[in-house]
């Protein structure tokens, strides 16, 4: 009887040894990811970067600094599209981690010009 009980305790402190240790994988995966930062300037009817390609990691979040002589909108080709703000002056916006490899387009409907074209993989 002893040992049945023994054996019961050891098994189940086992599982869940085993659940604990699948969460603690499955947390790191996005969590821990350093956000890739991209500096743009809107100038005028200029913006820098243009159409340059910057590789990032599939679920990485992504920064863009701007440093703007008007407001704007910034638009994201991804799934699902993101349209994204931001002030005259300095500002930061966060594009949502990108979770399917590929190409993505960053551009300025304003100026119909590319800013930067994310590949992600």
């Amino acid at each position: 009887m002893l040992r049945a009980f023994v054996s019961a305790t050891l098994l189940a402190v086992a599982v869940l040894g085993l659940t604990s240790c699948g969460d603690d994988d499955s947390s790191g995966t996005n969590g821990d990811t350093a956000p890739a930062s991209i500096d743009v300037s809107f100038e005028g009817d200029t913006v820098t970067p243009n159409g340059e390609r910057v590789k990032v990691d599939v679920g990485q979040p992504i920064e863009l600094n701007i440093t703007a002589d008007a407001a704007g909108e910034i638009h994201v080709h991804s799934d699902p599209e993101q349209e994204l703000e931001y002030d005259e002056g300095t500002s930061t916006v966060t594009i949502e981690p990108i979770d399917q490899p590929g190409v993505v387009d960053v551009e300025s409907h304003d100026l119909d010009a590319v800013i930067v074209q994310l590949e992600v993989s």
